[in-house]
């Protein structure tokens, strides 16, 4: 039995972030609390806030070497790839020959092997490489096919494909990461990749049918042209919804009709061009809010919690001690530095909400932290018009063996802030935390005059 630290900490720790490519700081890229963590010396790690920590060798002079970027590749693979269910053998051989950080500008490439999305420039991302290798064993790529991508990005979903499949097409709508993706592609001799600059809304009708279809940014609906140029049998794999509020689908198309089938909850960066035109659902950055904070809409047939995303080592479970009734979420794990938490994003305007009040319910039993750096919290995080990390917030950590609890702490928002992320979950602890009722409320900025307000606009 783990020792058993009868406690439950509650604390607010805030700071003003300095960018991504900060490798120092208390969970989260940028500045560093010193107060919480010594004299804030962190070496030979790459940090993401809240769970997300990978051991990443370096030199002395701080740069990775090959075969240090060769075995952070490797564990991260085993780990965050193939640990979270990614079971294909082509695909996950792809994932492990393929250079991330080669795709990465040099501020990044200290975190290219950690399961997070990272920014490219022209407010886009790079997606995370379980979402990569996720939605590349969805469409099932066979030596023959013959796929077209939209969003090319920085190019590494395209490169990962690119052995698995006979050719590769992408369209990026972003002409500076279209010219930039396709330097890369040459210079590494991806020869079947074929690149080309637009708007991905309408396809590449000169190279259709498709086998399959790959979509790596969020429509509210799947464009009908990809439908059109979907070859008969194909797949797509595409994530569509509200900004905020995604889901993955694989369509099929059989006999000229098509098919769905949903396959968890996610998050992408939306669909620029004819796609967002259309767009009837915009969020509401004056009116932050969460869905399904309560646990009350239950999982379908994938046990996904509907609301949240990135689900890992968490199940709905009826409330068990103190109230009765009603659902909650349970993260559950013996194995340090196991990846265990939910997220959600949410849109938000710094410049006119000034802080949020972020309460939740929480109970832990016989929770241990293994490492300083990666807690049980409840941890907002905040990005800016560029979707770079401007900040992050948290209670926490909790720990122990403690009954249900409420929590309660305002955040200050950085006035940047366009989107923000939360998160919960054990974070790479052990044993078991439970979160219910987990809500923010937007405050708004004083003094706001209606001038100010017009300017922003």
């Amino acid at each position: 039995m783990r020792k058993d630290r009868r406690s439950m900490d509650v604390r607010d720790t805030r700071r003003s972030g300095t960018g991504l490519h900060e490798t120092r700081g208390p969970l989260n890229a940028g500045s560093l609390d010193k107060g919480m963590h010594g004299n804030g010396m962190i070496c030979q790690l790459a940090v993401l806030s809240f769970g997300l920590l990978v051991p990443l060798g370096a030199s002395a002079a701080g740069e990775s070497t090959d075969a240090a970027l060769d075995a952070a590749r490797a564990s991260m693979v085993e780990r965050e790839v193939k640990g979270a269910g990614v079971s294909d053998p082509r695909v996950l051989k792809a994932m492990l020959a393929t250079p991330r950080h080669e795709f990465l500008d040099s501020r990044f490439r200290d975190k290219a092997y950690l399961d997070m999305a990272l920014p490219i420039g022209a407010h886009q991302t790079i997606s995370s490489p379980f979402i990569v290798a996720f939605m590349t064993q969805c469409i099932d790529p066979q030596p023959e096919d013959k796929v077209l991508e939209i969003g090319t990005g920085s190019g590494y979903q395209a490169a990962v494909l690119s052995p698995l499949v006979k050719k590769v097409y992408t369209i990026e709508i972003e002409e500076q990461l279209g010219k930039a993706a396709q330097l890369v592609f040459q210079r590494l001799h991806y020869e079947n990749v074929h690149s080309k600059i637009g708007d991905g809304f309408a396809g590449w009708p000169e190279h259709a049918p498709f086998d399959k279809i790959i979509v790596t940014c969020s429509p509210e609906k799947p464009p009908q042209p990809l439908l059109d140029q979907l070859k008969e049998g194909g797949l797509m794999v595409i994530p569509v919804g509200e900004r905020f509020q995604q889901t993955l689908y694989v369509f099929r198309k059989e006999a000229g009709r098509l098919t769905s089938k949903a396959m968890q909850p996610t998050l992408f960066v939306p669909m620029t061009g004819q796609a967002e035109k259309q767009r009837e659902v915009q969020p509401d950055p004056l009116n932050p809010q969460l869905r399904n904070g309560d646990f009350e809409t239950p999982p379908g047939g994938d046990n996904q919690i509907p609301g949240w995303y990135y689900q890992r080592a968490c199940t709905w479970e009826p409330r068990t001690g103190g109230r009765q009734g009603g659902h909650c979420a349970v993260f559950r794990s013996d194995e340090p530095g196991r990846a265990s938490n939910l997220l959600q994003g949410f849109g938000i305007d710094g410049r006119r909400i000034g802080e949020i009040e972020v309460t939740a319910q929480v109970k832990c039993d016989h929770v241990f932290v293994h490492n300083k750096l990666d807690f049980p919290a409840v941890a907002v995080s905040f990005y800016d018009e560029n979707r770079k990390d401007i900040g992050v917030n948290w209670i926490g950590p909790f720990q122990g063996t403690a009954g249900w609890k409420t929590v309660k702490k305002k955040f200050r928002v950085p006035p940047d802030a366009r989107e923000a992320i939360m998160r919960i979950g054990l974070f790479r602890a052990t044993g078991e935390v439970s979160f219910d009722d987990v809500r923010i409320t937007g405050i708004r900025r004083e003094g706001r005059g209606a001038a100010a307000e017009k300017a922003d606009n």
